[in-house]
């Protein structure tokens, strides 16, 4: 119905009403309607519903201000209250709309989410319709753009030619969310621990979802890369500032995608964001597993993250070796029967290997003295101009603190050095070919930070001091429980990179093995006045050695041990930004982890002053003009 009144010069009428401009999106329609500062939202969209007089579901609708960047989702506000006035051009658009997501393993799906939830929810509700558990290690990140590639087109048709289109997802939509199989305690899916494969029926918990048609399990198999055209073709990051402006894509978990500038059928990348993982079950966490090894492995192929030549060649080797139990399980896993398990013994399992990473020893060893080492060390402390190499010390390590002697007899006496090592940053420097096992800590003190080297004789003396310095940097002792597997997984680590001196239970060569799409391009480049054919065979040589040491591991073992080996990688969990600090004329690089903010040389990568958040007094933020101020105090221990 039609209001009365007498139009004015700024557009009111003398009843009070105004016009107010709206573009339906899905009839690509303007409609005005007059309305007063006193109508609430509600009432607008459904004053507008009824002009429209089309039949259609108008409930996913809702108003979006454009000029404000806001979604008018309170429909007991008023007009008034939101301060809309004559000058506003409003949106009525669904909130449901298409964005094409990149999963960790590279591959694009389709899904609808919806553009008016926060970030953060937008993620929970995908990270359900792909059975992921802690939604909160992901987030969405803008994909970057290669500076080089200029052309649109050309961009274009790369992207055309990486995609690989999945079905069309709806979180909330079928049985996905109504079934009780998702996450409850007697349906919850289930996989074989060695192999990754389903179970139980996945019918049970993907229900009527589109993940059910075809091969359910999609997201829990590993792809192998089948060109090596498609590394080449890839974004890679040339330096700390390239990886610094990728960063700059994350989006703000606590805005909703409209808010941000992201459009409809825009493509996002999902990623796991905060390099923090929760347990890891192979039980449950098939797809989770599987998407973490993948985004693990595309980082070293495309040297988001250094590693030396030897751990490059172990990385390729359990790359092969997954690539090969993949297809065999692939096609093996809808044959296997169903096993029965004990639900209680198998509950009683998994909450021992979520506590502490598998069975205790049955005796007990003597609590009440926590353990300690002692043996010969070599010492360095780098300095400007200096010419003096390693000294060996007589070092024990009590506490969290290392003691330095010039020799084990005067061990009782005053030591010649003393180190506490809370709050330090170690880094691991080893290169088993040439037997150097290397310990680099950076201990803070007030005005920076003190640069020790370690360096131990053997593979066992340096997984026990290595392992004393990582539970020393967070204040604990080797009285810890986790001590002894710290031990064991740097142990095993090394292992993994030993090159086997028996070359005649090398399997032979096959063309199976395309080592171009299982190293970098980087160590391919080194052999690149080489014949292609004799690097080739060169590579693939040393895979195969290097597969000796992962050759008897299962499917999702292998994964685990990836997964975990990228997690010891020296540059592990460093996100880099840039950032001016105050009375800085220029940006400078930051890296920030789950325990700490490190200011960094762009160049190097080296660690200039490091911040643990555990030392924080406080912290605020500043939006308006962009500022985050942080308070630190320093803890001196007696």
């Amino acid at each position: 119905m039609a209001l009365d009144g007498i139009r004015m010069p700024d557009g009111c009428y003398a009843d009070g009403t105004w016009e107010l401009k709206m573009h339906v999106t899905d009839l690509n329609r303007d409609v005005s309607l007059r309305v007063t500062g006193e109508i609430h939202i509600g009432g607008v969209m459904l004053k507008l519903v009824e002009k429209l007089d089309v039949k259609k579901d108008w409930s996913d609708h809702a108003l979006w201000w454009e000029k404000k960047k806001t979604w008018l989702l309170k429909t007991h506000w008023t007009l008034d209250k939101y301060g809309i006035q004559a000058d506003a051009r409003l949106l009525f658009t669904p909130q449901q709309k298409l964005l094409r997501l990149q999963l960790p393993n590279m591959k694009h799906m389709r899904v609808k989410v919806n553009f008016s939830d926060r970030v953060f929810k937008a993620v929970s509700d995908i990270c359900k319709t792909f059975n992921i558990r802690h939604p909160e290690e992901l987030s969405l990140l803008c994909k970057p753009r290669d500076p080089k590639k200029k052309k649109k087109k050309l961009e274009e048709a790369e992207e055309e030619a990486l995609e690989l289109e999945g079905p069309l997802l709806t979180p909330g939509s079928g049985s996905i969310y109504s079934s009780p199989g998702l996450y409850s305690k007697t349906m919850t899916p289930t996989y074989d621990s060695r192999d990754g494969s389903p179970l139980s029926p996945t019918t049970a918990w993907f229900g009527d979802s589109p993940l059910s048609e075809g091969n359910p399990s999609i997201l829990a198999v590993s792809q192998p890369i089948t060109s090596p055209d498609i590394l080449v073709k890839m974004y890679k990051p040339q330096s700390l500032l390239d990886k610094a402006k990728i960063n700059q894509g994350w989006l703000d978990s606590s805005r909703s995608l409209m808010e941000q500038d992201v459009k409809e059928n825009e493509v996002l990348l999902l990623r796991f964001k905060y390099h923090s993982f929760f347990d890891l079950n192979p039980k449950y966490d098939a797809i989770r597993v599987n998407q973490l090894y993948e985004q693990a492995k595309w980082a070293i192929l495309l040297e988001e993250i250094e590693c030396t030549e030897e751990e490059m060649m172990m990385f390729a080797a359990l790359q092969y070796h997954i690539n090969k139990l993949s297809i065999m399980s692939s096609d093996n896993h809808m044959n296997n029967s169903e096993k029965e398990v004990d639900e209680v013994d198998a509950a009683l399992s998994d909450l021992e290997i979520t506590l502490e990473g598998g069975k205790t020893s049955n005796t007990l060893g003597d609590i009440t003295s926590i353990p300690e080492l002692a043996d010969y060390v070599k010492v360095f402390k780098p300095k400007k101009l200096t010419l003096k190499g390693y000294k060996q010390y007589w070092c024990t390590f009590k506490d969290i603190t290392i003691s330095c002697y010039k020799s084990r007899e005067e061990a009782h006496g005053t030591p010649a050095h003393q180190m506490n090592l809370r709050g330090c940053e170690v880094t691991p420097d080893v290169n088993i070919s040439a037997q150097k096992f290397n310990i680099k800590l950076l201990i803070p003190v007030a005005d920076g930070m003190n640069e020790i080297w370690l360096r131990c004789d053997a593979e066992k003396q340096y997984a026990q001091w290595m392992a004393a310095c990582r539970l020393a940097s967070k204040g604990k002792t080797m009285a810890d429980s986790s001590y002894n597997l710290e031990v064991q997984n740097i142990l095993s680590f090394l292992k993994m990179q030993h090159m086997n001196p028996d070359p005649q239970i090398i399997e032979p060569i096959t063309t199976d093995i395309n080592p171009e799409c299982l190293v970098s391009p980087r160590y391919l480049k080194k052999y690149k006045n080489k014949q292609p054919g004799f690097v080739r065979d060169l590579i693939s040589a040393r895979i195969l050695e290097a597969h000796q040491n992962v050759a008897q591991m299962s499917l999702i073992e292998a994964k685990m041990r990836f997964i975990q080996a990228w997690q010891s990688l020296p540059e592990f969990g460093i996100t880099h930004f840039l950032a001016k600090f105050q009375g800085g004329k220029k940006d400078e690089l930051i890296g920030i982890t789950y325990n700490r903010l490190i200011r960094m040389d762009a160049s190097t990568g080296d660690a200039i002053k490091t911040w643990r958040f555990s030392n924080m007094k406080q912290w605020n933020v500043n939006w308006e003009i962009k500022m985050v101020r942080c308070f630190f105090f320093y803890v001196v221990d007696s």
